[in-house]
Formats: structure tokens, C-alpha cells, sequence
């Protein structure tokens, strides 16, 4: 999804996080942290990653909620 979109409708840019998901993959890999959007030097994100272990499995969790294999 786009993230202007999101944002019209009322979600925050801190609650917003960049991944790619890869179906074909197992496990944990399917899905990739990797975008520009996860950059956030004021948020103490310095990667195109997600930094932090906790929210990382926080996305985990709710992608794998979301979307069914």
C-alpha cells in the first residue's frame, strides 16, 4: 500500500514500516525488511531496516494475522 494513502485515512508515520513479502519463502524470511521508508534517524531507526527486535516481531505477528499461507 502506499503510504499517502494510509495517511489520508488517519495513520501515523511512526506507525507506518517498510517490508517486502516473498511467499515462496519459509519461516521468517518471507518477509524482508528493506525500504527507504524505514529510515527514521528522529525515531532512532538508521537503516532501511527495522532496528528494533520488539517491533520487528510486532510486525511479524500482525502480517502473519493479515495474511494467510
Amino acid at each position: 500500500m502506499k503510504e499517502e494513502f494510509l495517511l489520508r485515512r488517519g495513520s501515523r508515520q511512526e506507525n507506518l514500516w517498510g517490508i517486502n513479502i516473498y511467499p515462496d519463502l519459509e519461516g521468517k524470511e518471507w518477509i524482508e525488511f528493506d525500504s527507504v521508508i524505514n529510515l527514521r534517524p528522529s525515531l532512532g531507526n538508521l537503516t532501511r531496516g527495522v532496528d528494533d527486535f520488539k517491533l520487528r516481531e510486532r510486525i511479524y505477528r500482525i502480517v502473519n494475522k493479515l495474511i494467510r499461507r
